[in-house]
């Protein structure tokens, strides 16, 4: 019966894949898979072929399942078959063993466009959930530098401490500055004589009349009244 089966199995998947099937033996074929991934930008449609080979007890017992890429098939942002195969093999375990005893190639056919389908579209769903992540935090960032600090105990004595330091650098500065120009205005100020020191410098009476009696006369005018 075994035989029966398979013989019956592989003229179904004929007029089901009249162009993706190919013959090996009598026991072996290959079919290729074509994915559809939805809102897929691939420029070419990703597609791995599946090596089917009967047992001799097939269908009790399960076909010898091999995967891979389809030859010069190009790379997939999200599906690598030569990467992933083992993966979507095991994954397609449980639907075998729920099959056994019937034909059930076009199953895991099914199951394995299925499961190579979703893992692409997981895969693709994670990049962009990570995209507009990185680009959130990236505006987090951003947005940062137009926010104050917050509030609270700890800054606002942190900011009061230095904003008292600020108005105590301020002060002992403009006291320094003050006394800075009066120191200068001390030195340019003109230094004046009593009559008593104009009499023993011998300069009494060869001034002015206006001079005498003057107690108080400035050097730069004793040196005009000399000359």
């Amino acid at each position: 019966m075994g035989r029966e089966e398979q013989i019956e199995e592989r003229e179904v998947l004929d007029s089901i894949f009249p162009d993706e099937i190919q013959d090996i033996s009598d026991t072996e074929y290959r079919i290729t898979i074509t994915l559809d991934i939805p809102d897929d930008d691939a420029e070419e449609t990703p597609s791995m072929v599946l090596t089917v080979r009967y047992p001799e007890d097939y269908p009790d017992k399960p076909p010898f399942l091999e995967l891979a890429s389809a030859p010069n098939a190009p790379p997939h942002q999200y599906i690598n078959i030569a990467d992933d195969r083992f993966q979507l093999l095991e994954g397609i375990q449980e639907t075998i063993e729920e099959n056994l005893g019937m034909a059930m190639i076009f199953t895991v056919v099914s199951a394995l466009k299925d499961a190579a389908e979703q893992l692409a579209v997981e895969r693709r769903d994670a990049a962009i959930k990570a995209q507009e992540e990185a680009a959130l935090a990236a505006e987090r960032e951003e947005n940062k530098k137009f926010q104050g600090t917050p509030v609270n105990r700890e800054t606002f004595l942190k900011w009061r401490e230095s904003f008292l330091q600020e108005l105590e650098d301020q002060r002992i500065k403009e006291e320094e500055e003050k006394a800075a120009e009066m120191k200068k205005a001390r030195i340019k100020e003109p230094v004046k004589l009593t009559g008593k020191q104009l009499w023993e410098r011998g300069l009494a009476g060869k001034g002015d009349e206006d001079l005498e009696g003057d107690d108080d006369v400035p050097v730069e005018e004793v040196q005009k009244l000399t000359v």
